[in-house]
């Protein structure tokens, strides 16, 4: 069954948040992107910015989403949102400026809902007037400290020494989180999933698609480029990593839970030699959070372990001497696969 992974997007008040989410669907290379906004006042003014944009819209307004929604009515969104008919890639979770990250978190990575997974915290701050915020909310450090990935935004509009400072004291509170600099809040969806183009039939009728929408409403430069966004660009980084030896359990936890700094997702399958365990486990994780599940091997399927990481900043020889060194040396206890079992859904 085809999961859709739930990005949380969160940050204070003007960082960028909506922003994020407009580029993201102006620029869906085909893929379908369900979205649930939520703002803080009696009139949901996010929703409205996005209305009539997306694939599938839940507007959760008078209050802040963590708080007026229960794991029930969680998981009523998520089913509305994840009906095969629907075929979303991506669900969006725009949050208040004034919510708590951390239940955001909890409700969706503690969600039952089959079709859906923990797809990442994604954090905005404001690079031209972080530490003012910071003196008037002091919690934006737990919040930063949560982040799988952090976007710090604005960076066009501050000296470059101030980026800097910003940088440093967010690397301080968060060690491993990749860290985008962007103006307009322009991040490369690759970074969050796979962003393969989808064939699309020009001479069948079909509704107007989002980002041909969006386009039509600001075109921009005459080839509907994205050069009229004044968007700093920052490729993401991919590195794959192919080891017929079998691997150590512990050893592959332990880069799992607690990858280089820079990585914001890894994911494929990988071969234990171990007795009960010669099952094929995939596995993705975003941040540390980590979700395995085990299938059968294909007929005459080699063994072997295929990852991809996937992050900004990454030192890729770092996450190469990682995994050969997670290789297994001889037998394997059947206990050591206990710190990867505990993963599986």
């Amino acid at each position: 069954m085809k999961t859709v992974p739930v990005l949380i997007v969160a940050g204070f008040l003007g960082s960028g948040k909506t922003t994020l989410l407009n580029h993201l669907l102006r620029n869906r290379a085909g893929l379908r992107i369900g979205v649930v906004v939520n703002d803080f006042g009696a009139v949901n003014i996010d929703a409205m910015l996005v209305a009539g944009q997306v694939d599938g819209t839940v507007a959760l307004g008078n209050g802040c989403m963590c708080c007026t929604v229960d794991d029930e009515g969680l998981e009523a969104t998520f089913a509305a949102l994840t009906t095969p008919r629907a075929a979303l890639d991506l669900i969006v979770v725009e949050a208040s400026g004034l919510a708590e990250p951390r239940n955001l978190v909890r409700m969706v990575a503690a969600s039952t809902h089959p079709r859906t997974e923990y797809g990442g915290l994604v954090y905005l701050v404001d690079a031209a007037n972080y530490e003012a915020t910071r003196e008037r909310h002091p919690q934006i450090d737990q919040h930063v400290a949560l982040a799988d990935m952090i976007v710090m935004n604005k960076v066009d509009l501050a000296e470059q020494s101030s980026v800097d400072a910003v940088r440093d004291r967010l690397r301080e509170r968060n060690a491993t989180a990749p860290i985008v600099a962007t103006s307009d809040s322009a991040i490369d969806i690759g970074l969050l999933l796979d962003a393969d183009d989808k064939p699309v039939d020009d001479k069948a009728p079909r509704q107007l698609g989002l980002d041909e929408l969006l386009l039509a409403e600001d075109p921009g430069g005459a080839d509907g480029s994205e050069e009229h966004c004044g968007h700093l660009h920052h490729d993401y980084q991919s590195v794959s990593v192919t080891e017929s030896a079998p691997m150590n359990p512990r050893a592959l936890s332990a880069f799992l839970e607690q990858p280089p700094a820079g990585v914001f997702r890894i994911k494929g399958f990988v071969w234990f030699d171990v007795v009960g365990h010669r099952q094929k486990y995939v596995l993705h994780t975003v941040g540390n959070y980590v979700t395995v599940h085990s299938q059968r091997w294909e007929k005459d399927e080699p063994r072997r372990t295929e990852l991809v990481v996937i992050g900004v900043g990454i030192d890729e020889e770092q996450v190469r001497r990682v995994l050969l060194e997670a290789r297994a040396d001889g037998d394997v206890d059947k206990q050591a696969m206990l710190s990867l079992t505990r993963y599986l859904r």
